[in-house]
């Protein structure tokens, strides 16, 4: 369930639209899981640096300076972390609730409660900054194989849980 919005993503047109600047943006439904172009200065209040599983790139979840709804997560390539990291200033990526941003975003609001004590809040926004549409299309390809396999199972049970026909005979 949680891959379906990210197969969704994959489907949108592979030019960004242009939001305008961060600080301002006050994002509505119509805008949620649509590929953005955006402009903005990110806070470091509540900012966290984390890494994910098999990846040898790092990646920041920072706040919008001005703007607390909106969060920003940057994946910084390997090498280019360290203490003179400056952050952009141009985005284009997925803007979506991040209570729907999906799997590799779970637990992020909590990460940053427990590291910062900053509170993101419920309604936040966040903007996956270099996640293309076309980038998303392993997520089509995974969610079609759990489909198919949610519909073999059920064929399964189907099958155990049919009546047996009493042909009259006695068993072998």
């Amino acid at each position: 369930v949680l891959l379906f919005a990210e197969a969704r993503y994959a489907f949108a047109p592979s030019s960004p639209s242009d939001v305008g600047d961060l600080a301002t943006l006050k994002p509505t439904v119509d805008l949620s899981n649509h590929y953005a172009f955006a402009t903005g200065l990110l806070g470091t209040t509540g900012a966290i640096r984390y890494a994910r599983t098999a990846e040898s790139d790092s990646f920041r979840l920072m706040p919008v300076a001005g703007n607390p709804s909106v969060w920003v997560e940057i994946r910084v390539p390997e090498g280019f972390e360290g203490p003179r990291f400056v952050p952009p200033t141009k985005f284009a990526g997925r803007l979506v609730p991040l209570s729907k941003a999906g799997m590799r975003h779970v637990g992020l609001a909590k990460a940053v409660k427990d590291q910062t004590d900053v509170t993101i809040p419920a309604d936040a926004w966040l903007l996956i900054d270099g996640s293309s549409p076309r980038a998303s299309r392993w997520a089509i390809a995974l969610a079609a194989l759990f489909v198919a396999f949610a519909g073999w199972n059920l064929f399964g049970v189907a099958r155990v849980l049919r009546p047996v026909k009493d042909d009259g005979k006695p068993a072998a």
